[in-house]
């Protein structure tokens, strides 16, 4: 298989581990390699990741470092949270939902340099694995996968550093000095996982969290902000009208200041383990609550609990790669004519880790003050609640009167 290979296109962070996947593909398969690094927010220098494959040999125009941030957002995070989607009620998807653009873009660069393979760095025990793949093989069916982690004899930290060492390889300083868990980061969030949190009895050190602070030390003085929504998307903040990255990025501005978006729990992987994570999403979990309030207004009943049924299975189908399925664009179709009407705005109260709403409007609002008010109206006949009532308990009179 290897001799087939002829050129392979690589998701590199530059950080150690992608770096001696470089330099492992080059050795083991004797074939020019495409290192391809996105910037997706993570508050990351990214040309260290450019010399470095130079550095290793990398020909100039087979370096592709591209900023996605606007691309992440409004075609990948904005569809998910329109949708509402939690996994397993919580978790806002902030890893899951960057595999399918990486994995995107390695294919196109696929198509544009002629190269007939993909490698990634994620390990045989997660789920990234199967969310690049997946990714892979539904944008083009043909292409060859190589996942370094689930071949080589490299099982240790300290066979990896010794690799690197005798490849030549630069290891950092902070490489050296183990961190106590392993992180991965976007612009909607960051996660821990692993080593000193594997124990999922044991409280996470505050100085491990980078984006927010705690609510324990978060203003006394409450901060209301206003979101602004246009077709289920927000598109200001403050009357200030701003692309989807730098309103996310101001959102998690807004909320890591006010100690908003921290989040341990423990989940279900695809494939088949239980995995402890904290995360900070401090945009994000305002976002999605802003999003549901200015649905409650704009959405009848129907709409908005056929939006709940279905969205476990979004996030499910999310959480295990399956972005590019048929089934997860049946889904997306639905939601987004159901948010042709969810415009408006909401206003916010941020304070100490806690996110509440303090106000909605909307022009397309379903709220009518003329049917809800306790004062006299015109409109609302009470006398119709008797049949209404007497219909809906018809069953229930018949099956009391049948079976006892």
């Amino acid at each position: 298989m290897k001799d087939k290979i002829k050129k392979i296109v690589l998701a590199y962070s530059g950080g150690l581990d992608t770096s001696i996947i470089l330099r492992w593909l080059q050795d083991q398969y004797k074939c020019e390699v495409v290192t391809f690094t996105a910037d997706l927010g993570q508050c990351e220098e990214l040309e260290p990741a450019h010399k470095k494959a130079l550095l290793m040999g990398i020909k100039p125009e087979n370096i592709y470092i591209e900023n996605l941030r606007e691309e992440f957002v409004s075609d990948f995070v904005f569809p998910m949270f329109r949708a509402n989607a939690l996994y397993e009620g919580v978790y806002l998807l902030g890893t899951s939902i960057a595999r399918p653009l990486i994995a995107k873009r390695q294919i196109e660069i696929v198509n544009k340099t002629g190269a007939d393979a993909v490698a990634h760095g994620a390990t045989g025990k997660g789920n990234d694995q199967v969310r690049f793949e997946l990714g892979y093989y539904a944008l083009k069916p043909d292409i060859k996968v190589i996942a370094p982690w689930r071949l080589w004899d490299l099982n240790s930290r300290s066979s990896l550093l010794d690799y690197a060492k005798k490849q030549q390889i630069p290891i950092s300083t902070d490489n050296l000095n183990e961190s106590p868990y392993s992180t991965d980061a976007n612009l909607l969030h960051i996660s821990y996982e692993g080593k000193i949190l594997e124990d999922p009895w044991v409280e996470p050190s505050e100085n491990m969290f980078t984006r927010s602070v705690s609510p324990e030390k978060a203003p006394d003085k409450a901060t209301y902000i206003e979101i602004e929504f246009e077709y289920g998307n927000a598109v200001a903040i403050n009357d200030e009208r701003l692309s989807p990255a730098i309103l996310l990025t101001r959102l998690n501005y807004l909320g890591g200041t006010n100690g908003i978006g921290r989040l341990d729990i423990v989940e279900n992987r695809f494939v088949g383990m239980k995995s402890r994570g904290v995360y900070e999403t401090p945009g994000g979990s305002i976002l999605i609550v802003a999003h549901r309030a200015i649905e409650s207004l704009t959405l009848d009943r129907g709409e908005a609990h056929l939006k709940d049924e279905l969205m476990p299975r979004y996030a499910e189908l999310i959480y295990n790669g399956f972005w590019w399925s048929s089934e997860r664009k049946a889904i997306q179709t639905m939601i987004d004519e159901i948010s042709q009407n969810v415009s408006g705005t909401v206003r916010l109260k941020l304070y100490k880790g806690n996110v509440t709403v303090v106000g909605r409007k909307s022009l397309k609002s379903l709220y009518q003050h003329d049917y809800v008010t306790f004062e006299e109206d015109s409109v609302y006949n009470q006398h119709d609640a008797e049949g209404f009532i007497k219909l809906n308990a018809l069953r229930m009179r018949l099956a009391k009167i049948v079976r006892s």
